[in-house]
């Protein structure tokens, strides 16, 4: 099984946590507001990417494409990072995270299930204690950044009320797994429609997760390297 070393920020302190990645589950076109979701769906529409039979869904995706790392390798020219929330199911505790859905959009024109086989998901170090951030969830502020022309661009921002309810999410995720055992699990939320006017496929993705209420962040960026050392 695949390990992840954690720091745990909360109220008492931080501390470390190893957690053993036993399932991960993507979520997708996770939206409250369809319209939203509908936008979503026809920003991947452009790109050939189908529309689902039904939202939201979700896609089981290999334990050892997970990483913290500040870099990934890809093997397409067309790639592009989307901005999630994380959630990390640790027996009877939950902890949120802040992280990347990175895609191959060829192959998910093709299959999507594929797809989230081929890229890493990239999850911040540092996570949250859920029940810290529970009563006042809605108010959290997820946002992502790429690079054009070496300046940093808003790509998505939105508050967490526009993404499906952790509690939600939660069910419907479990609603899904057969034997409806989410322990050692994580969870990526699905992501939200981009600012720009296209999709970005550059060698850069910033994500965070902001507090407002109890003032601090959630982060992590990585740039994006391509396999193209090999003349075919």
């Amino acid at each position: 099984m695949n390990r992840l070393n954690l720091t745990v920020e909360s109220k008492s302190g931080p501390r470390d946590l190893e957690f053993t990645v036993r399932r991960m589950i993507n979520a997708g076109y996770v939206g409250r507001n369809q319209e939203d979701v509908r936008k979503h769906i026809e920003e991947l529409k452009r790109e050939g990417i189908p529309a689902p039979d039904s939202t939201p869904t979700v896609y089981p995706v290999m334990t050892r494409m997970i990483t913290t790392a500040d870099s990934i390798e890809v093997v397409g020219d067309k790639t592009s990072g989307e901005g999630e929330f994380v959630l990390f199911i640790d027996g009877q505790d939950i902890y949120v995270g802040v992280g990347s859905d990175h895609t191959d959009r060829e192959l998910e024109a093709v299959s999507i299930l594929k797809s989230k086989q081929l890229c890493f998901n990239v999850a911040s170090r540092k996570v949250w204690p859920f029940e810290e951030v529970r009563e006042h969830w809605d108010e959290l502020v997820l946002s992502s950044w790429v690079k054009e022309a070496d300046k940093k661009v808003l790509y998505q921002q939105t508050q967490l009320s526009a993404i499906l309810a952790p509690s939600d999410l939660f069910d419907f995720v479990k609603s899904k797994v057969k034997d409806k055992n989410l322990s050692s699990t994580i969870i990526f939320s699905g992501t939200v429609a981009i600012l720009t006017p296209e999709i970005n496929y550059g060698d850069y993705f910033e994500v965070a997760l902001d507090d407002p209420i109890m003032n601090r962040s959630l982060s992590c960026s990585y740039s994006v390297e391509r396999l193209e050392y090999v003349t075919t």
